[in-house]
Order: structure tokens, then C-alpha cells, then sequence
């Protein structure tokens, strides 16, 4: 019996894949913080920490990506954006 794997995880395993990317490519990384109400809650870190392209980052390409596998997903925002 294959067990299902719930939507946070699904949504945890997703960041992960996008943070190996960013971390490979342009030496950033990504993190989920939290994941409640449709809102995904993320952390950029390494290289992303200060780019002024960080906000291009997370709301064109993690959120894109994002909605393609969550397109419930109402708001994908940077943790400091959440308060």
C-alpha cells in the first residue's frame, strides 16, 4: 500500500527542489516556513540575502512554480512580508 504523502509535505518536498536549484545556479536558497490557509510562507537565504533581485525571485519564479503545482495557492509572500 503506497502511503499518501499530505499537502505540506508535498509543498515542503516542492521548496526544497526549488531552493537546490536556486542554490546551484545563483548561490541562493529557499525555505518553507509555513504553509496555512493557502498561504505559503517562504524564507530566501545564502546569495539571496540583500540582491536587489530577491523580490523578482520569489514572486516571479518560486510563486510561478509554485502555482503550477498549487494553483489554490492564493499568496506565496517572503517571511518578513507575514505579520
Amino acid at each position: 500500500m503506497v502511503e499518501e504523502h499530505s499537502k505540506q509535505e508535498h509543498m515542503q518536498n516542492l521548496i526544497a527542489q526549488i531552493s537546490a536549484y536556486i542554490e546551484q545556479y545563483h548561490g541562493g536558497s529557499a525555505e518553507l516556513v509555513a504553509f496555512e490557509n493557502d498561504i505559503a510562507t517562504i524564507k530566501l537565504g545564502g546569495a539571496c540575502l540583500g540582491c536587489p533581485l530577491s523580490a523578482s525571485t520569489l514572486k516571479g519564479w518560486v510563486q510561478g512554480t509554485v502555482h503550477q503545482f498549487f494553483p489554490e495557492v492564493e499568496v506565496v509572500a517572503a517571511e518578513n512580508e507575514i505579520n
